[in-house]
């Protein structure tokens, strides 16, 4: 009976089995969910406990009589209002706002851009942990408003200027909020559009999607364009409370459009209008913002004919369509007149313009001032710099160059080289002889000086331009005949040179040494440049890419040709680390050929990623390695010494001893004197000689290899302010 009734038990068990594990399922199930809870509460309660010790031990805790404060990590440091005003509107808005961000217990400045110097304050701006925000109204044909210009200026070109970098302002927050009216539809809001498209370039990080005020009532989002900003500083505020807490990240700058979007859905902050009339304008810029360098991950690279693009930059334009087109009329040495070809152009007897209908449309876009059909000028960087009280480029350092009062021209953009750190990124022409229509060089010279005199009238009464310099800026006394291609091409480049010096203009030209005859026929220049970028046939080829098939020859018969002028000569010498620093003997030999005045060392510039260059950051020396190598140069040319410094430029000048006068270096060039040898040996019909010696000046002592200024004019307010910081700190 027993044992019967043990296997009923059994049997039932087995009946109900599905029964059985579910009740054991079910209760390992709240086994489960209780352990998890109870670990979960006690973790919390040790943590809080662990930060409440730690905050009790951190206030009474004392280092050597201090107190050891346990920082706590803070997201937002404070917030900037910058704003750009003409009715005081935008001026109303930031004085609100401000006052908005104080309830918030957070520090707050009110800026007008008139006041603010971008070039000295704005980088430091990446490691504040401020907050920007940009109230910038646009004014008559869509133009910035007058405090507000030359912050926008400074911005544009930072954008296009390939010294500053992609990544210039990588770390700065900011928003932006437009005031404009869209009666005007060319140019609603452009002025907002634009600051906002080239922090963004600049790989500034938006907190939130740019906003646009409408003073147009009929078009207004909220009725009127003081509601547009209530709107948008509600949205601020919640934003900025949530950076405070840490909850929330900036935008990356990679959404599409230049729009932000939340997980899974656009941000709908953006306006009416940025969903019609700039919708074509961010499909541009939606394109533009697809490659990026190793050093610039983060940052977008510009291009197309319809947005502001650089020379620098412009390789990104067209590099796609020609890429393979170019690398195989390369190798076969065949690359004659690449744009002439392809461009449909005017003719004039038989021969194109040099400069394409697109291409010249970009470069006019931009701030370039073409003349004619093959000429340009430019305002350089160290002009703008100088005008405002600061130093000068490294020329202003080795010859005395006063930067404000140098023209920046070309009369020819072609060249005859393709090298691999080329900053224009090969669009510009190529060619190994004039073939296109010729301006002639009276009206180049005019049309230059016009253009240059007029880009510097746009600095009159800008912050920090001072008076006398924006004066003497008017007269140009200086020209550099190299901002891009070959001058030397340019079959009236004698004339060219004449009609230069007879305005009592110094001239300083480039060549790429691959036409010794033109060379040996040049008229006497100020300072006549050979660029001397490897020491080896092997490697020229490899880093300057020259079109003609006996380049090696060329380049030797140039340095020889180099070595008959009477006048100032050059090498100058562009460090790519991994391609030509190590070929010292062979460039001291090169040197022995040429027998040159000055030899300027200087590193390459990265000029950001491009098909035609595999160059990356990691190919540009470090200023210490430039020294090492001028230094271990130095000691292979006995007749030459290290003369001067420009560190700023990673830049060094090695001089040859004849210019060591009683012990003083003697780099500097005295112009007037040159300009009164020029006009002796033009009277005398070419037979009255001058050398080199005949019209150099004593080097000040700043501008001295080893001296503590390194190149930096004393005089430079940014030299100025960081001497007195050095003497404040006691280091």
């Amino acid at each position: 009976m027993d044992t019967w009734n043990f296997y009923t038990c059994l049997v039932s068990l087995w009946l109900h089995r599905f029964y059985i594990y579910s009740v054991v399922g079910f209760g390992i199930s709240i086994w489960i969910i209780i352990q998890f809870t109870t670990t979960k509460t006690k973790k919390k309660g040790e943590k809080s406990k662990g930060n409440s010790a730690a905050s009790e031990g951190t206030e009474g805790k004392l280092v050597n009589g201090c107190a050891a404060l346990q920082a706590k990590e803070v997201y937002v440091a404070g917030v900037k209002i910058f704003y750009g005003s003409q009715t005081g509107t935008a001026k109303r808005f930031a004085k609100g706002l401000a006052e908005a961000v104080t309830s918030l217990n957070l520090p707050v400045e009110v800026i007008s851009m008139g006041d603010y110097d971008p070039d000295d304050f704005l980088s430091e701006e990446t490691t504040s942990r401020n907050i920007c925000v940009f109230l910038v109204a646009t004014y008559t044909d869509g133009q910035p408003t007058e405090s507000a210009v030359w912050f926008c200026k400074w911005l544009e070109e930072a954008v296009n200027d390939f010294r500053f970098g992609k990544t210039y302002l990588k770390g700065l927050r900011y928003a932006v909020f437009g005031l404009g009216n869209s009666v005007y539809v060319d140019h609603y809001n452009t002025v907002g559009r634009n600051i906002d498209r080239w922090l963004w370039m600049l790989s500034a990080s938006r907190i939130m999607t740019r906003a646009e005020g409408d003073c147009n009532v009929a078009q207004s989002k909220h009725g009127s364009i003081e509601a547009d900003f209530e709107a948008w500083k509600a949205k601020f505020l919640s934003q900025l409370q949530a950076l405070c807490r840490g909850e929330k990240k900036p935008c990356s700058g990679k959404c599409k459009k230049g729009k932000c979007k939340s997980p899974g859905k656009q941000s709908k902050e953006n306006s009416d209008h940025e969903h019609g009339s700039s919708e074509n304008e961010n499909t541009e810029a939606e394109e533009l913002f697809e490659t990026s360098s190793e050093e610039e991950a983060d940052a977008e690279v510009a291009g197309g004919t319809n947005f502001v693009v650089d020379v620098e930059d412009l390789g990104n334009i067209v590099s796609h369509m020609r890429k393979a087109k170019g690398e195989r009329e390369l190798e076969e040495g065949g690359v004659e007149t690449r744009l002439t070809q392809e461009n449909p152009g005017k003719k004039e007897g038989g021969k194109r313009e040099m400069i394409t209908p697109a291409l010249r449309e970009v470069l006019t876009k931009q701030g370039y001032k073409l003349v004619g059909s093959h000429s340009g000028v430019k305002l350089c960087r160290w002009t703008k710099s100088m005008l405002r009280g600061r130093g000068g480029c490294y020329k202003h350092t080795f010859y005395g160059i006063e930067s404000h009062r140098c023209m920046e021209a070309t009369p020819s953009l072609a060249c005859a080289n393709k090298c691999v750190f080329c900053w224009r990124h090969h669009t510009n022409p190529v060619g190994t002889e004039w073939r296109w229509k010729m301006d002639q060089p009276e009206m180049i010279l005019q049309e230059a000086i016009e253009n240059h005199q007029n880009m510097i009238k746009q600095f009159k009464g800008v912050s920090g331009v001072k008076a006398d310099r924006f004066e003497e800026a008017m007269t140009a006394k200086h020209c550099a005949l190299s901002l891009v291609g070959e001058p030397i091409m340019y079959p009236e480049i004698n004339r060219f040179v004449k009609l230069l010096h007879q305005y009592s203009i110094s001239t300083f030209l480039v060549t790429n040494a691959q036409f010794p005859d033109e060379i040996r026929n040049l008229e006497p220049v100020t300072q006549l440049y050979v660029s001397v970028d490897a020491s080896t046939k092997e490697s020229l080829k490899r880093i300057d890419r020259p079109l003609f098939k006996d380049f090696w020859q060329r380049f030797l018969d140039s340095l020889k040709a180099l070595s008959e002028k009477q006048q100032r000569t050059v090498y100058r010498l562009t460090l790519v680390k991994a391609w030509n620093v190590d070929e010292l003997k062979a460039y001291a030999d090169l040197i022995s050929l040429g027998k040159p005045d000055f030899i300027e060392v200087k590193g390459m510039t990265y000029c950001g990623e491009s098909s035609a260059s595999s160059l990356t950051m990691a190919n540009v020396p470090w200023h210490e390695e430039v020294v090492h190598f001028v230094q271990e140069l130095a000691d292979l040319i006995p007749d030459y010494e290290i003369a001067c410094e420009h560190e700023h430029s990673n830049c060094l000048l090695i001089a040859h001893k004849k210019f060591k006068i009683n012990g003083e270096w003697c780099t500097w060039i005295n112009y007037e004197r040159f300009q009164e040898l020029v006009r002796e040996h033009e009277r005398s019909g070419g037979s009255k000689t001058f050398t080199a010696a005949d019209y150099a000046a004593r080097t000040p002592r700043w501008a001295l290899f080893g001296s503590k200024e390194r190149g930096f004019d004393p005089l430079d307010v940014r030299y100025q302010r960081k001497n007195k910081a050095r003497d404040i700190s006691g280091c």
